[in-house]
């Protein structure tokens, strides 16, 4: 099972297990991160998962779609290496995947 790596709002790290399949945002919640609302359920529709992917991750991650790319033009916080969480598809590619989660809006 791939582990990701997940920054908190107040720099506390922590590693978690996440399964195969599942979004970054559904591994982020699972784990009992709670200032990561996904008030959407995952649909792309609510940018309340933004995270900061780690710069040694940009590149396999990939970049943001258009809608998922419009929702993150509405974050005073967005930046480069910023992705909505429940874009993001854990795999063994992404063993070792650290996202930082982003301040709230």
């Amino acid at each position: 099972m791939p582990k990701l790596i997940v920054v908190s709002r107040d720099g506390s790290e922590k590693t978690v297990e996440a399964e195969n399949g599942l979004s970054v945002m559904e591994a982020i919640r699972d784990n009992g991160f709670d200032e990561l609302l996904a008030l959407c359920g995952g649909c792309c529709s609510c940018a309340t998962c933004h995270v900061f992917v780690d710069d040694a991750w940009t590149d396999t991650v990939g970049g943001p779609g258009e809608d998922e790319n419009d929702l993150l033009d509405s974050s005073d916080h967005k930046q480069a290496s910023s992705r909505l969480s429940c874009q993001i598809e854990m795999s063994d590619a992404l063993d070792g995947l650290k996202v930082i989660i982003a301040p709230e809006d």
